[in-house]
């Protein structure tokens, strides 16, 4: 059986974030995982420079991508084939036709007819689009494939975007509409996937018939709204209220999921994050697998994975039958998905060319991807220019060699006496920096393989065998100057058998309460009762005996920290009312005067109902503005 999967992952990369993906953080894997062989992915918010290897180089697998022209990290769409079970024949980017193949300046509406897809509007039917098409199809949103046994779409349809972007989102379901009728009429027959924001009816929307009440629209209002209408005159059963359209009298697709499934209530694909209303299944139904009503039988089963984590939609599918029934005769599917030739009867007869069966369209074909070697092509040693000429030479091999060894014996030698620093004597000095080890070579090592570095001896106590300019780590603690030492009462702290952490504190204590006392005598009091109580010696080894008693005018530094912690940390959330839980924080977006405040709700997720309940489980009704919210007295202002 074959798979067909849809799923707009909200990022190509996204669902790698959440398990079952997390653990492979492969696509070879994902596809498994999905058990599919047909993969349509939307949204893949990625331009083309940021295309990886692991993205288009995937084992098995061959893609297609129509990617946005000019806005970068927007929409996207990609489409990937399992090789062992299917190959197209043709493959485009756009609806409308009008962008170019790899390497042609033709565009795909004008190829000629055995070359292209076919189905393009006219000329008078994109001037009723009211779109420009270039625009439309540089946003990349559609990938069209074609199979001998249908065309198939993968799809991302504009979102409504608050009204904002009305015209153009009208513009691409006609658009879809004109192209999928056009097909039909030349006799193909067509698959859509893809998600495509509009849904049917009422049981595909979480609280339709609440929505409308508050509206103050009626079911055949809902019905009617522009791209809802054009979308069910396409569907067989969709409901038409008043008729259907001139030019949209015969509907074209089947809705598998609802097919299978009539009656099933809450079957939605997709859930608003900023409200957390997935947990409670408070979505919609806005991505589709349809068919061309003549294949409905060849499916078997298609349903949603709404178990499956990884963005704010979940993949929908349909599985195809092994044998089906093309114009009364039984057919195997994989003769159907393939070139003529590849498949008879179910079992291949020729493995896949990439010289004749890869097309333009193919991510592999992309110049930063074509010709890629493998990693095992690239860790065998090819044999050296040298050696070459050696194997080729008339003359006896073991002659060659020696000339060539003496060659680079000379070469060698004359290289290492250029490094060499002038001069009587070549020995390093602590003057005389050394050259890096990394540019000698030994004499009669291969040319190229540079001398292992020594470790050197930062730890040791001769300061002089260090290079000009490199310190001790000594050097850093001792002080350099001044009246401290001119004062004679810190001969030597730091020793080689010193503690490093206790000598530094004796010297900085010391440092302070030498320098204090050189500005104010009688400041030394507040620090210290008697610094001569010090037991000072210049022996190696030996340390202070008493360590000073600071009085009580220093400042407590644990009652400091404390200080700026509760100063600078944020303020403790409030806890919701019903369920005791500390608050999330939002910022309101809706403009108006309370445009960009932050406030405070319930941590929970919306109930199936969409809106705030009282005794449950669900999302209670607390509301906090952050400004009313008063941490330390727990009180609103």
């Amino acid at each position: 059986m074959v798979r067909i999967t849809s799923w707009n992952v909200n990022g190509i990369r996204n669902p790698f974030g959440y398990q079952p993906w997390r653990e492979s953080r492969s696509f070879n894997a994902m596809f498994d995982i999905l058990e599919a062989d047909v993969v349509i992915m939307q949204e893949l918010k990625i331009q083309r420079k940021d295309l990886q290897d692991d993205m288009v180089l995937v084992p098995g697998w061959d893609c297609y991508f129509s990617l946005p022209k000019h806005k970068k990290g927007y929409s996207g769409v990609g489409i990937y084939t399992r090789q062992a079970v299917c190959t197209p024949i043709r493959a485009e980017e756009g609806l409308l036709g009008v962008l170019t193949p790899p390497g042609s300046s033709t565009p795909y509406r004008d190829l000629p007819e055995d070359t292209c897809i076919g189905g393009y509007p006219t000329s008078f039917q994109v001037a009723e689009l009211g779109v420009d098409p270039a625009v439309l199809d540089a946003e990349g949103r559609c990938v069209v494939l074609e199979f001998p046994a249908f065309v198939l779409f993968g799809v991302y349809s504009p979102a409504n975007s608050n009204g904002l972007r009305d015209d153009f989102r009208y513009g691409f379901i006609c658009a879809l509409d004109t192209r999928i009728r056009n097909l039909e009429k030349m006799g193909k027959r067509v698959i859509v996937t893809g998600d495509l924001n509009v849904s049917r009816e009422e049981i595909d929307t979480a609280r339709a018939e609440e929505n409308m009440r508050e509206l103050g629209i009626t079911r055949d209002e809902y019905l009617n709204s522009p791209n809802r209408r054009i979308f069910n005159q396409l569907l067989e059963n969709g409901k038409v209220p008043g008729g259907r359209d001139e030019g949209r009298k015969k509907p074209i697709l089947y809705d598998l999921c609802r097919e299978f499934h009539p009656m099933r209530r809450g079957m939605f694909t997709h859930w608003e994050q900023k409200i957390n209303a997935r947990p409670g299944n408070f979505g919609s139904r806005i991505d589709f697998v349809l068919c061309s009503i003549e294949m409905k039988s060849w499916f078997s089963d298609a349903n949603i994975q709404e178990g499956l984590m990884g963005s704010d939609h979940c993949p929908v599918f349909a599985t195809m039958k092994n044998v089906v029934d093309l114009q009364g005769q039984q057919r195997y599917i994989v003769d159907l998905l393939n070139p003529p030739g590849m498949f008879k009867d179910g079992k291949r007869l020729r493995n896949l060319d990439p010289a004749q069966d890869l097309l333009p369209l193919s991510g592999k074909l992309l110049p930063e991807f074509d010709k890629r070697r493998s990693i095992k092509d690239m860790l065998i040693k090819k044999p050296s220019v040298l050696g070459a000429k050696a194997t080729t030479s008339s003359q006896p091999e073991s002659s060659n060699t020696i000339a060539a060894s003496e060659v680079d014996r000379q070469q060698i030698l004359t290289m290492e006496q250029s490094d060499l620093p002038s001069g009587p004597s070549t020995q390093p000095t602590a003057l005389t920096p050394m050259k890096a080890p990394e540019k000698r070579r030994q004499i009669g090592s291969p040319v190229g393989k540079s001398v292992k570095r020594s470790k050197s001896r930062v730890g040791s106590s001769d300061a002089s065998s260090l290079p000009k300019g490199q310190q001790s780590l000594k050097s850093f603690f001792v002080p350099k100057s001044s009246a401290v030492e001119a004062s004679g009462r810190i001969p030597s702290l730091l020793t080689e058998q010193d503690d490093f952490g206790v000598s530094y504190c004796k010297t900085l204590f010391v440092l302070i309460n030498g320098q204090a006392s050189q500005q104010n005598p009688q400041s030394r009091s507040n620090l210290a009762p008697d610094t001569e109580s010090f037991k000072l010696s210049n022996t190696a080894g030996t340390t202070l005996s008493l360590l000073p008693t600071f009085s009580s005018s220093l400042i407590d530094p644990q009652a400091s920290k404390e200080s700026w912690t509760r100063l600078f940390s944020k303020k403790p959330p409030p806890l919701c009312e019903s369920h005791h839980e500390p608050c999330i924080s939002l910022t309101t977006k809706k403009t108006g005067p309370n445009c960009g405040r932050q406030f405070w709700i319930c941590p929970r997720p919306l109930g199936p109902l969409g809106q705030r309940e009282k005794g449950t489980q669900w999302r209670c009704s607390t509301f906090i503005w952050a400004s009313d919210w008063n941490a330390p007295g727990g009180q609103l202002n």
